[in-house]
């Protein structure tokens, strides 16, 4: 058997190092979450159970828990489908030079590298000069799509640059219309590539934090409420939130994944009627 080199020992201890800082906060936050009712903020754990989390589910004293993750969940939602009709509107638009492409590619990905606090600023500078109410569905929804906008076109763009336009060209030679190549030929090849610019949408506007700031107005988001929370609550009920809040993370990872999968195999089906057919 091959010995293996310095370097892969290195790497793997590097890569395990990555993990740890990676998931140990959310492992830490996790354990004690499950703090006793006498618990505390830290280590050693003072008895085990479920007290915390049924705390989080009472009034609480400071703070709106509940309010702030439907505020988040919707403005997600909303930033998400937004983010994907823009992203594959450009997408179909950059196909063809047009005059000032360029600038306008450029314009729509500088966000990336301006600070997150300071396109919050902007957009709440803005608002108050021209007079409109700051609030998280409109101010704040504008900061968040300068940050999960150039992601989606930057995906979309890879997505157009590879399409392979004679499927368009078949759909076209049987009839079909601009509106019936774009439903029935174009977006079902590039549906998961639509479900990868969902998840981004949405999952960088749930957990934003600099961009909604300054934009959220007086009803804060849930990162928002969070951060609140750290200079006010000193039980363990923050972490139980922290869980709840990372559990459902990934929930929504796995309902979009399952509904990649679930086009897959549909496509790999009609593939395979197709053949049969044949």
């Amino acid at each position: 058997m091959e010995r293996r080199s310095r370097s892969f020992y290195g790497l793997a201890v590097f890569f395990a190092l990555f993990v740890l800082f990676l998931y140990g906060p959310i492992l830490t936050i996790g354990i004690l979450s499950f703090q006793g009712p006498q618990g505390g903020l830290t280590f050693p754990m003072n008895g085990v159970s479920l007290h915390w989390f049924h705390d989080l589910f009472q009034e609480q004293a400071v703070g709106d828990i509940w309010g702030a993750f439907r505020r988040s969940f919707g403005l997600g939602l909303i930033v998400m489908v937004t983010t994907v009709v823009v992203s594959v509107m450009a997408g179909l638009a950059f196909r063809k030079r047009f005059y000032g492409s360029g600038l306008l590619f450029y314009a729509a990905i500088t966000s990336l590298v301006i600070p997150s606090i300071l396109i919050s600023l902007g957009v709440g500078l803005i608002f108050n000069q021209l007079g409109f109410k700051i609030h998280w569905a409109t101010s704040g929804f504008g900061s968040q799509l300068t940050w999960t906008l150039p992601f989606g076109l930057l995906i979309m763009f890879a997505v157009f640059n590879r399409f392979d336009k004679s499927y368009e060209e078949a759909a076209r030679d049987q009839g079909a219309s601009a509106w019936q190549t774009l439903r029935h030929v174009v977006l079902p090849i590039i549906a998961p590539s639509l479900i990868g610019v969902a998840l981004f949408g949405f999952t960088l506007s749930y957990d934003e934090f600099a961009r909604t700031l300054l934009t959220a107005g007086s009803y804060n988001t849930l990162p928002l409420e969070i951060f609140g929370m750290t200079t006010n609550v000193t039980t363990p009920v923050i972490y139980a939130l922290g869980t709840l809040t990372t559990v459902f993370s990934f929930v929504i990872i796995a309902v979009f994944l399952l509904v990649a999968w679930m086009i897959g195999k549909r496509r790999a089906r009609m593939g395979s009627d197709a053949g049969k057919g044949v």
